[in-house]
Formats: C-alpha cells, structure tokens, sequence
C-alpha cells in the first residue's frame, strides 16, 4: 500500500514495506508487553506462563508474511510494469479507482440495494489497504467482462455515498442545479421517441431565453454507460465558468440500441437545435444558435461522427434535388481523449508514422514518439539508442549488395501479401529464396512502431479487453459494419474532402492513453487536409500567394505527460483535472470570440464553403425542408433485424440543371430561371428509394452465430437466453 499512497509502484518501496513491518513487530515482541494490548493481556496471563498466546499469534503472522514476501526481502521479485508509466498524482488516483471497481463489483451480486450500496463501500476501503488483492480483483473481473461489470463500474459515480462525497469535495462551480430535459426528433426523422438531456445553465430561465451560444455535450462512457450525471463536475464548471447553456445528452446505449442508434440520436439533437433556433431548450429563438460540439472518449466518436453527417448531407447533388437544405456546421469541436478507430491493430503504418513525425508537431508529439522507439530497446537494451533526427535524414535509400550494386526491388515490395500466400506459384518460390538471401534490409523513413493500444497494454483504466467487450456491444450481434471504409463508425477513416472542411478541432489526450494514436492521427489528418484545400486555393487564385497557412486555425492538440484515459471522470481524487476543465472553458470562449462572423456562421462555414449556407429552419408557409438523408446510418427496420445492404439508384441521368448551393462550384451547367431558381421540371427529378439487395441471415451463417456468442457471454447471456 506505501507505493501506492506515493504514486510510484516499484520493487524498492514494496521491499522497504516488507522492512518496516517486519522491524515494527519484532521490536514490538521485544520490547513490548509479553500478553499484548491491555484487551488481550488477562486471557493470554492465564492461558501461559511462558510464550503467551499473543506472542504466539504475532510471530505465526509475522512469520507467514516474511514467507509470502522472501523474493522482495532478497530483490528476487520481478520489476514493476507501471514503474514510471505516470504522474505520481495520477497514480495515485488509479489506485482509488481500482479499489472501487474491486469493490463495486466484489459487492454487484447483494440483491438489496441499502445492502450492496452500503457493501460496495467497505469492500472498496478494503481494497484501498489490500492494494495488490484490489489489482488482482480487477485482472480476473476484466479477463470475463460483461455489460453489467462496465455499467457498475463507470455509473458508481451516481450511487448515493460516492455522489455525497463528490459533492462535498467539488467547489462551488454554479448556482443551480441541471435541469432535465426532452428533445423531440426533427419530423423527418426515422425514428419519433424524444432524446433526454440535461441542461446545465447557471441562471434562471428568463436569462437562459436571451443566450445565443448553445454547447452540445456528448458523455462517454464505451457506448454502454454513464450519463451526464456522472460528468458532473465537468459540466458545471463549464456552465459557472463561461455563463453559456450546456446541453448534455443521454443517449440510448448498446447493448439495448446498437450503432447507429446513439449517432442518430446525437444528429437528430442537432438538426432540431438548429432547426428550432433553439426553441427546443429554452431559447428565444430570434436568431440561429451558435453551437459548440464536445465528446469525451466514445463521446468524442459520436461527437466526430455528427459532424460528418453534418457535412455529408451537404455533399451529394441528388439530396439537394430531394429539397434537402445544408445544416451549418458547428463553431467548433472539442474532443478530449476521443476513439476514433474501432480498428484494434498491432502496427503503425508508414502514413500514420509520418503524420505523427511531422516536423511542424514534432514538438508537441516529441513524447509519443519517443515512446514508440523506446519498445524495441526495452527489449534489447544494450542496442545503441538512435538520435531524434534519424527519421528525417533516413530516407528511402536501400543498402547496397555485397557485390556493391542497389537491388531494384525490395523483398517486401515483392512478396505478396499473407492474405494471398496461397497464390503463389510453385515457380516463384525460388525467385523469392533468391532475393531474400542476395539484399539485406532496407532503412526505411519510419522505424517499426506499436499501436499505442498494445503500447500500453497493461493499462490501469482502459484495456483491450474493455476496447474489445465495447466494440462488440456497440456493434451488435446482426450488424457487419466495414471496418476499413465504415467513417461514421471509425472517423478516423474519414475521407479527406470531409476532413478539408472541418471546424476547429480542440484535442485534450494524456500522452500514455491506449487511444492518443487516435488523437495524433486524426489531427494530423485534419491538419493535412486543410493545408492540401489551403495549397488548391492558393492555385485556383482564390487566395493571395503570399498567404501563410496557420495550422492553429484549424487544428490544437494538448498531450498531458504521465496521464492516461478519463482523467476528467475522477478529478475527485485527482485535482490537477481541473485545470484541464477550465483549459476546455477557455477554448469555447476562444472559439466564440474568433469566429464571430457577420452572417453568424461557423469556422467551418467561412474558411471551407464558398457560398453561403442556407439556414434550416422552418418555411414561411410552415413547411419543413428536409435536412439529412442517413441511408450510410439507418438500422435496417427494427433494430433487432439483420442489416441490409442497400443502393440508392437515380431514376434518370445527372440531371444537369442542379443548383449547388455552395456557389463556389457552380460551372453555369444548368437551366435556371429569371430569378436564378431552378425550372420546374429540372426540380421534378427524384431519386429512387433505396431498395433491399442482400439480407444477411444473422441466425444461419457462421459469422452470425460467433458474433451473436461474443455479444451474448458480454452481456451475461447463456445458449438458452438465445
């Protein structure tokens, strides 16, 4: 328990324990009265004259706990894995975490509620002083992870002690309390059932109906748990520090509503905030809202994925044919340690090494790549550590051979890929033998590099047991998304024509967070593709060309040193969490104040889209327009049916007469009238509904049944259940 309580785990402070408590009772037994505490002293007198009972009981204590803890007394036991893996201070909170998950779910099978709640705590103090069994507790739990193992452990916040200690721990952030709230779906919405939320405004409603700034909030929480309640602390700083409406969502969870139900949910907000201009919440609704999107952790995939629909239903000609009208995008985005890739790979590529190398990051990425190399030396510690610079004078230069001629080819540019070894014709396998036994490696312009999600395989809140068990869950047991193409589903696959046009991006990630690669690539992502429009405008002549691209216009990313995921859920036990909270508060105002445009549209609207955006509201006449067609994000029916693949047709031929509402891309290509509106028949055009081609059976193929296995042992399932 020392090395716990100073926030560094090692082999040293465990053998200096061992020490101390040994020290303590052995000068105890000599110096110390024969019979014990006063308690004990009558019944050990009578019971013997020579070695009492009490001496007895101690030097068997005594003597079993040198025996458990020989290999620290003789420095046989092996090194700690965490030894220097975070903050002190951060440690330190990791163990109170863990100590209330062994706790909370040493107690998760008391029926009473009083009961378990009441159990939950003392077990968890138990596990504060027994802080080895506590690490053990949660190693087996997590090896069998169900639904209700998550929801127990990231929803404890919300029980009655903890919520009164929290409580009493927060300072005063706002004068009132949140508000309950129910936002109702846009009408052409394919779903009806309103989205809860929370409000969280300090002021009375009176003030709340003059604001004109809106901050929509998407919790974590792996898709399967918590609710704003549990973000309390976040979310009333946010509220007392920048005066502004924070709208929190409560958005339905997997298992119950596997993707895309959340997103939707999330996008319907949207779209009826700004349709409503902010009715739905309390607003005046004289003016559009500006709005503000945050997420946290699987917040931040939700919270990207709506901005992709966002700037995805504006993308397509046939949807503005159907009289669909853009949604603005948002003011800005802030993510705060997001997962983005639902893809849980070994190695880095090349491309991703390379945007995380970038000289213009290098500054702010110089601990994540020295993280990487550090892997393979770890191994081989008596390999010569190779300087900062090598990457970027190792270019693509291949060694010569023996003989001193350049091989033309390099063994892997000619062996085929593991997916088509079977290809390989009998004739070939001595050409291949040839080639690896005449060249030797290639120095390539990026060193092999781990997946920080195996990097930090071992960590103490997210692991790739949980990654996996959440994954399954959001999926579902009928569903069979893409991985390699699905962006709504992993946005760190988002094509760059989405990414070009971007509101700021905020980025807040501790640097030993299984999911920073995320964080790094995607805003290196984000950065390239805004320099790549920057270079294209710069030679259409749309821009000087002597203008500077300024990459903080577009793109932020904070690496805290020594922390890891969810530092912003326990800031309880964890106080330097607040500074980063009032870090993100700043952000908002900044965005607010940097981008208060004439027309009053976003970052996203002035930098990226060269017309003006049309706003989505109502009609004069009453008549809603639609603003989204989610043919990429539907459930196929009812959400407990197997997904269907689908395709969209168009009746006719591209229709040339479409009026693209963002003029800058207009060609003249179209018949118009007097007015500059589209002719009538040219707006007749429809597109075909989308039609059922293929309808996986999920009950009868292999891949159905394994997947339905996965999800059912998750979710506490037996083979009867099904």
């Amino acid at each position: 328990m020392i090395d716990h309580v100073l926030g560094r785990p090692s082999v040293q402070f465990r053998k200096i324990q061992v020490f101390a408590v040994v020290s303590f009772w052995s000068f105890y037994l000599l110096r110390g009265n024969n019979h014990g505490p006063p308690i004990l002293r009558k019944l050990s007198s009578r019971l013997s004259p020579r070695l009492t009972p009490w001496q007895a009981l101690v030097i068997t204590l005594l003597w079993l706990y040198i025996s458990r803890n020989f290999a620290k007394i003789v420095g046989l036991e092996c090194p700690e894995p965490l030894a220097n893996l975070y903050t002190r201070s951060y440690f330190r909170a990791t163990w109170v975490t863990t100590a209330l998950d062994a706790g909370f779910w040493t107690a998760m099978k008391i029926r009473r509620k009083w009961l378990r709640d009441l159990a939950s705590l003392v077990f968890s103090l138990y596990y504060l002083i027994a802080a080895e069994q506590a690490d053990e507790k949660v190693r087996k739990v997590r090896g069998t992870l169900t639904v209700d193992h998550l929801r127990i452990s990231w929803n404890k916040a919300t029980t009655p002690y903890l919520s009164f200690f929290t409580r009493l721990l927060r300072p005063r952030l706002a004068s009132y309390p949140p508000r309950a709230i129910r936002i109702p779906r846009p009408p052409e919405s394919s779903y009806k059932e309103p989205v809860s939320g929370w409000l969280y405004f300090d002021g009375p409603l009176s003030a709340l109906r003059t604001q004109t700034k809106v901050i929509l909030d998407i919790p974590g929480g792996g898709f399967v748990a918590m609710n704003p309640r549990t973000n309390d602390d976040k979310l009333l700083a946010w509220a007392g520090k920048t005066g502004i409406p924070i709208l929190s969502l409560d958005y339905k969870k997997a298992p119950e509503y596997p993707y895309p139900y959340a997103l939707n949910e999330c996008y319907d907000v949207y779209h009826t905030l700004i349709a409503s201009r902010g009715r739905c919440i309390g607003l005046s609704s004289d003016s559009r809202p500006r709005v503000i999107v945050t997420g946290d952790s699987a917040g931040g995939n939700l919270a990207t994925g709506v901005v992709l629909m966002i700037l995805q239903s504006a993308g397509t000609d046939s949807r503005r044919w159907q009289g669909e009208q853009d949604l603005p995008v948002p003011d800005g985005l802030i993510l705060i340690y997001p997962g983005l890739d639902m893809n849980i790979g070994n190695w880095m590529t090349d491309e991703q090494m390379s945007l995380i190398k970038d000289r213009r990051t290098r500054k702010t990425n110089r601990n994540v790549l020295r993280r990487k190399s550090e892997d393979y030396y770890k191994l081989r510690p008596e390999t010569p550590h190779p300087s900062d610079d090598e990457d970027n004078t190792a270019e693509l230069v291949p060694h010569q051979l023996e003989d001193g001629n350049v091989p033309t080819a390099s063994p892997s540019s000619t062996l085929p890929k593991s997916s088509a070894a079977h290809l390989i014709q009998p004739a070939n396998v001595a050409d291949q033998t040839a080639i690896l036994s005449s060249s030797k490696p290639r120095q390539m312009k990026t060193r092999l590099a781990m997946s920080s999600m195996i990097s930090y395989f071992n960590d103490r809140i997210l692991t790739p047991e949980m990654m996996r068990a959440m994954i399954i869950l959001y999926v579902g047991p009928h569903n069979r998304p893409d991985f390699s193409t699905d962006f709504l589903l992993s946005p760190l696959l988002a094509p760059e024509a989405l990414l070009a046009r971007f509101p700021k991006t905020y980025f807040l990630t501790g640097e030993r967070d299984p999911l920073v690669d995320d964080t790094v690539i995607f805003a290196g992502r984000i950065r390239q593709a805004k320099l790549n429009s920057f270079r294209e405008k710069q030679e259409l002549g749309l821009l000087k060309s002597n203008a500077e691209f300024y990459e903080k216009d577009h793109v932020e990313v904070v690496l805290i040193p020594g922390i890891s995921h969810g530092f912003l859920q326990f800031v309880s036990v964890f106080p330097e969490g607040w500074r980063y909270i009032f870090r993100c508060a700043r952000w908002m105002e900044d965005i607010f104040a940097h981008h208060n445009f004439p027309n009053g549209h976003g970052a996203g609207d002035s930098l990226t889209n060269e017309g003006k955006r049309s706003l989505p509201s109502a009609n004069d006449d009453g008549r809603h327009t639609r603003h989204h067609h989610r043919s990429l994000t539907e459930s196929s029916g009812d959400e407990d049916r197997p997904l269907e693949m689908s395709s969209t047709k168009p009746l006719n031929s591209y229709a040339k007469g479409g009026n693209i509402s963002s003029g800058g891309k207009g060609k003249g290509n179209g018949r118009k009238n007097g007015h500059g509106q589209m002719d009538g028949r040219e707006r007749k055009r429809q597109v075909r509904k989308s039609r059922s081609m293929v309808s996986l059976a999920s009950e009868d193929d292999l891949l159905g049944r394994r997947m339905k296995g996965l999800a059912g042992g998750l979710m506490g399932m037996t083979a009867d259940d099904g």
